[in-house]
């Protein structure tokens, strides 16, 4: 399949590799100008995690295709959409006139509803998933990886089209296992809840690695998302079972869980020990999920005190 990646960012840069070693042709679509900053490679220090817990570690030089063009004949069977959430309309109005007869994958974070969010897009040739990756750059080097699993979920029935499925049959033949998610829709935003409280915590305590040590620090990311739960109704999401866990289990214990998953020997704690070493922590655009959350419950009238107070740290 010819595949073009949208950016050369972590997310990018991870699958592309994935799918371009499993026989793919792969390219990079970047802003005019942005090939003479990047090069004509990338500096791989990544885990692959398709192949056990803890996973395989690639390093090396890896030669990859950049172009900053996109005529709307392009002969691309699928073009990869991972950007920050608040991109993404930015994103759908470059590709409105170039999509082609492409396939478009979106593979990020969504708060938006997904539907209006892609409006200007055909319909039938979206997809809808999410990575099971992360990392960050240090210079050209990419630190990172990723596990086995990737998400693909159905929005409106777009589960059901043979786009989907080759998609699906894309990344299984990569070597991926697929979790198909019926409802991506309330997915999607409890997964954003989840980052946003995060990324409350990570930003008060200074450091990924210091909230993760302090039980104490998880538990309150845990009652923060448990509060904003209310707020992903209103929008007219559907709590499912990580909100029910979230909601009804003591935030003690899913914060004694969450430390042991992400202190562990395992691939999650790799790649956030990963992301943690380039230095790179954008600390503007991890501050950007809390707020959105905030401003979304003051719209809707929905109260969320705790997110409230801690409002100076994301501001």
């Amino acid at each position: 399949m010819k595949v073009l990646m949208f950016g050369r960012g972590v997310i990018s840069t991870l699958y592309g590799w994935a799918l371009e070693k499993a026989g793919n042709e792969v390219d990079f679509y970047v802003r005019p100008g942005r090939t003479a900053d990047f090069g004509s490679s990338v500096d791989l220090d990544i885990r692959d995690g398709r192949t056990s817990r803890k996973g395989t570690s690639v390093r090396g030089a890896w030669p990859i295709t950049l172009r900053e063009d996109l005529e709307p004949d392009h002969d691309y069977d699928l073009i990869i959409v991972s950007v920050n959430h608040d991109q993404l309309d930015i994103v759908v109005d470059f590709l409105s006139s170039r999509v082609g007869e492409a396939t478009v994958l979106i593979f990020n974070n969504i708060w938006a509803e997904p539907a209006a969010a892609v409006a200007g897009l055909p319909r039938e040739q979206i997809v809808w998933g999410f990575p099971g990756g992360g990392g960050g750059y240090s210079g050209n080097s990419l630190h990172g990886g990723f596990v086995k699993s990737i998400f693909l979920g159905d929005i409106d029935g777009s589960s059901r089209t043979g786009r989907h499925r080759a998609v699906r049959d894309l990344f299984a033949t990569a070597g991926f296992s697929i979790s198909e998610v019926k409802d991506f829709r309330s997915w999607l935003w409890f997964h954003f809840i989840l980052d946003a409280g995060i990324m409350v915590g990570w930003l008060r305590m200074g450091s990924f690695d210091a909230l993760v040590r302090s039980r104490p620090a998880l538990s309150e990311v845990v009652r923060l998302v448990r509060e904003m739960i209310p707020v992903l109704r209103a929008k007219g999401g559907t709590s499912r079972l990580g909100a029910a866990a979230a909601t009804y289990i003591p935030a003690g214990a899913i914060g004694f869980a969450m430390q042991k998953l992400l202190t562990g020997d395992n691939m999650f704690s790799v790649i956030m020990d990963q992301a943690q070493s380039t230095g790179h922590i954008d600390y503007e655009a991890q501050a950007v999920y809390p707020r959105d959350v905030l401003a979304d419950a003051r719209r809707l009238g929905v109260a969320v005190p705790k997110l409230a107070e801690n409002e100076p740290a994301f501001r």
